[in-house]
């Protein structure tokens, strides 16, 4: 893991470069500047850990400068410390309700400084944790005893402590994204962010501002900096979710960003490092994509150092009765129903089933049992499989009597088919329905639908 990155902001020369020298010393990255409206640029660039931030600064005042830090969200936020020549308890006391972590006044001891910047740092590890807890929306482990899940766990702790690439293979639905979050868990860089990638629901024309950043002005649109996703995983893993979808154009700048953990921005001339793991998922045959000009052989090499294969659902058919009676306990909390039971014939229709939308499928239609049928024993004339086929469901006509009560049902198929397509990105979806988000989210809770379907 890198060391951490320390902003120094005061415009007293001496001062700067006395605190850069002890903080090298203390093993930390430093750099400074002098005035607030450099310290918001600087942070624009570079992922900072932590800012020692004098509050009486020319131009922008060093208040200013931390209400500006304070709206960057994490994990990219740094931790503050305040520091003055010219501190009073007022002084103290606004700059801790706006997020500073602790007040330093001047003249600065070594001893106090490398004290309050390990605890500042410690706590940001600690905010950044719970940050990731709340945003997971996936189960910490990977469910299932079959044969090819047991290899696939032991496969993942071996290589728990390396920084090697990964390409993780699979069909659709079949749980590549959980397979990469594990990854991320049981690394060394398990303390760092996650940022994901979807590059087939981001349009062409935007994956490399995702990817990348932008600066003001480099296109119509761009109104202000924007950091890129690959700036964002700094210090942990970036991962490229369905990269065969990607185009040779972008495929060729991501190339030379991992192999010199070096890139810029849209707009920019300077280039900006990281220190990021590249994590990549596929339903495709790359090498196939390959034959065709379709994907570049050089990055499927660089990608492909540790390659990971997730089986489809029909090939782990013992875990159907493991991750339907997960996904029946998720649903019946999420929607405060009473627990629900599947009787043995339910089970074994499920195992009959060959699933072409693999656990994602599963998924859906244990969301959908719970929706629809009351009763808590669920009987396999309650589960609308047809062998050979997808889950079907009786026509709205068929379950519901009024008129309003069919057309809900329709909507709500509807959107559901349209968050498949869109692999539950909400925004991507709002823009295949022609809707606007706010009008999306409201439209999916009228109709019981969770966001992270």
């Amino acid at each position: 893991m890198r060391p951490a990155r320390l902003l120094v902001v005061d415009d007293e020369p001496l001062i700067r470069q006395s605190l850069c020298g002890v903080l090298e010393d203390e093993g930390y990255q430093a750099a400074a500047v002098a005035t607030g409206e450099e310290c918001l640029a600087e942070i624009g660039r570079t992922n900072y850990d932590l800012v020692l931030l004098d509050i009486w600064l020319p131009g922008m005042d060093g208040l200013d400068v931390l209400a500006r830090i304070q709206e960057i969200p994490l994990p990219a936020r740094p931790a503050v410390i305040g520091i003055s020549g010219h501190g009073t308890i007022e002084t103290a006391v606004k700059a801790t309700k706006l997020g500073a972590f602790d007040f330093l006044e001047k003249p600065l001891t070594i001893e106090k400084v490398s004290v309050v910047v390990k605890n500042a740092l410690q706590q940001r590890r600690l905010e950044i944790e719970l940050e990731r807890f709340k945003q997971e929306d996936s189960p910490a482990n990977i469910i299932g005893e079959s044969v090819p899940m047991k290899a696939l766990r032991q496969q993942l702790a071996l290589m728990a402590a390396t920084n090697g690439r990964v390409l993780i293979y699979g069909e659709s639905g079949t749980g590549k994204e959980l397979v990469a979050h594990a990854i991320h868990k049981i690394s060394p860089r398990a303390e760092g962010p996650f940022i994901e990638v979807n590059c087939a629901a981001i349009p062409e024309e935007m994956i490399e501002s995702e990817l990348f950043g932008h600066r003001k002005g480099s296109f119509p649109g761009a109104v202000e900096e924007k950091p890129g996703k690959l700036q964002k995983a700094d210090g942990g893993t970036l991962f490229l979710d369905e990269v065969g979808d990607m185009s040779l154009k972008t495929q060729a700048k991501v190339l030379r960003a991992i192999d010199e953990q070096r890139f810029e921005p849209v707009g920019a001339v300077a280039s900006i490092q990281v220190d990021a793991r590249v994590v990549a998922s596929t339903n495709k045959n790359l090498e196939e994509e390959i034959e065709r000009g379709n994907f570049r052989e050089d990055l499927f090499y660089r990608l492909n150092v540790i390659p990971f294969y997730v089986p489809p659902l029909r090939e782990r058919i013992e875990d159907v009765p493991l991750l339907a009676g997960h996904f029946l306990k998720e649903f019946t909390t999420a929607y405060g129903r009473k627990p629900k039971e599947l009787t043995p014939e339910a089970l074994d229709a499920l195992r009959d089933y060959p699933w072409p939308g693999n656990v994602r499928e599963l998924r859906n239609l244990m969301e959908r049992i719970v929706i629809m049928n009351p009763q808590q024993r669920i009987e396999a004339r309650h589960i609308p499989l047809h062998p050979n086929k997808r889950a079907v469901f009786e026509r709205p006509a068929e379950r519901y009597g009024s008129l309003q009560e069919v057309r809900a049902a329709a909507e709500r198929d509807y959107i559901l088919k349209k968050l498949e397509e869109a692999k539950g990105n909400v925004t991507r979806t709002a823009e295949l329905l022609g809707l606007e988000r706010s009008n999306l989210y409201r439209k999916m809770r009228a109709l019981g639908i969770a966001p992270k379907e």
